[in-house]
């Protein structure tokens, strides 16, 4: 007999589901076995997989030993790199600048050196993640951004951040700002794109059209002209996600005509030569936290503003190149 004491990190989640993490060579069928013969009790009495486990619960454990795993000598976070570019950071999220060219997660090539690993590898080395206590989670990125674009991404330091956070994403009550370098100087000054994108995963590429097909999925895209380089017929915007789909900024621009400069994908490529580019030239350089519902701990996170200081290819809100 064993037992478990549920911690911050472990609550807020249904039994079953917590007990599959936990022991990841347990059959399910077995599983509910086990809750159903009451192998596996909560706080001394029979339970029901789908029960919500709150901090301070106490499973009793009736089952093989063979399920308990062994501590782990090694872990593959410490294969990643320690750089990290901390934009903000209190007890429950991180907020970091990703360069171009650094991917987010481990790719189909298996890159342990990922954003994801720096962050656990961060926090282990730091104290506030241990793998073993904290079977059932691992810190975690709330949203993605290309390899080869650069900006803010956050992370969340324990569970409860990480459930609030990807609702607020869902519910698009974070709002995330870009800046970009396109190709010549777009009729409107400002304007809020609506169109429809198409994916094609074989090909890793999207494809945007004005009407809806099959498959494809509503994109709003807002952009505003902050300059124009007349001499070099570039122009820097800001562009504002107002859906978050693959390579939606790059494309989205590239179907009115005014492609990211740098962009090998959807822009032009002798434009790209000219100026020596060969990376988009995107940067998500903004967020704001704007909760329309309640956020619980983090709720002193709503009508922040979290920017960076330098983007490498803006100076005094112009072009530099």
């Amino acid at each position: 007999m064993r037992t478990i004491t549920i911690n911050k990190n472990d609550s807020g989640q249904r039994l079953d589901k917590f007990i599959l993490k936990r022991f990841k060579t347990m059959p399910k069928s077995l599983m509910h076995k086990y809750i159903r013969t009451k192998y596996i009790k909560l706080n001394g009495k029979k339970t029901t997989p789908e029960v919500f486990l709150n901090e301070g619960d106490v499973l009793t454990l009736y089952i093989k030993d063979e399920f308990f795993e062994e501590p782990k000598k090694e872990y593959e976070f410490m294969k990643a790199s320690k750089k990290l570019e901390i934009v903000y950071e209190d007890e429950n999220i991180m907020l970091l600048d990703k360069k171009p060219g650094v991917i987010v997660h481990q790719d189909k090539n298996y890159d342990a050196d990922c954003m994801v690993n720096r962050v656990q590898r961060y926090l282990f080395e730091k104290g506030e993640y241990n793998p073993e206590s904290d079977k059932a989670f691992s810190p975690a990125l709330v949203n993605r951004i290309d390899r080869n674009t650069g900006g803010i991404i956050i992370a969340a330091k324990n569970a409860l951040a990480l459930r609030v956070l990807n609702e607020k994403v869902r519910s698009r009550e974070i709002r995330k700002f870009y800046l970009c370098i396109v190709k010549g100087s777009p009729k409107k000054k400002s304007d809020t794109l609506k169109d429809y994108l198409t994916k094609n995963e074989s090909k890793n590429t999207v494809k945007v059209s004005k009407n809806e097909l099959k498959g494809s999925k509503e994109i709003i895209t807002k952009y505003k002209v902050l300059c124009y380089d007349k001499a070099r017929d570039l122009s820097l915007c800001e562009v504002e996600l107002l859906t978050g789909r693959t390579h939606q900024i790059r494309a989205h621009m590239a179907s009115i005509g005014h492609p990211l400069l740098g962009d090998e994908k959807y822009g032009d490529k002798a434009l790209n030569r000219k100026f020596h580019q060969n990376h988009q030239l995107l940067c998500s350089y903004k967020l704001k936290f704007n909760f329309e519902k309640n956020a619980q701990e983090l709720e002193y996170l709503n009508g922040k503003e979290f920017s960076l200081n330098e983007i490498w290819f803006v100076k005094d809100n112009k072009i530099k190149l």
